[in-house]
């Protein structure tokens, strides 16, 4: 069992920064991937970033604006958000697939923490 616990949400201007962040607890044998997605109202979640083994991945439309960070000892994940724009505005889900054995993995999700960018 993980949980997962989200901060760093709030209201921002356009351009603006903002830095989330994510701390997982609980029993696990290590966490493979941490992440954050995202979802505004009326639209489908869908992948702002994730981190695994020293490799990233970023949604095509926060390229160059977010930057994903992991402390693996501390198993924290954060992102940095900057030159925010209106339509990063969303509820924002931190993600954590979890390895409790060699073989066997769970998918664990955060509770969301808002994020508004104001015009």
């Amino acid at each position: 069992q993980v949980q997962l616990m989200e901060s760093g949400g709030g209201l921002v201007q356009a351009g603006g920064s903002l830095t989330l962040s994510c701390a997982a607890s609980g029993r696990f044998f290590r966490i493979n991937t941490m992440g954050w997605y995202r979802q505004a109202p009326g639209k489908q979640r869908e992948l702002v970033a994730s981190i695994a083994a020293g490799s990233t991945n970023y949604g095509d439309s926060v390229k160059g604006r977010f930057t994903i960070s992991r402390d693996n000892a501390k198993n924290t994940v954060s992102l940095e958000m900057n030159s925010l724009k209106p339509e990063d505005t969303a509820v924002y889900f931190c993600n954590a697939v979890v390895s409790r054995s060699v073989i066997s993995r769970e998918t664990y999700w955060g509770q969301g923490t808002q994020v508004t960018v104001s015009s």
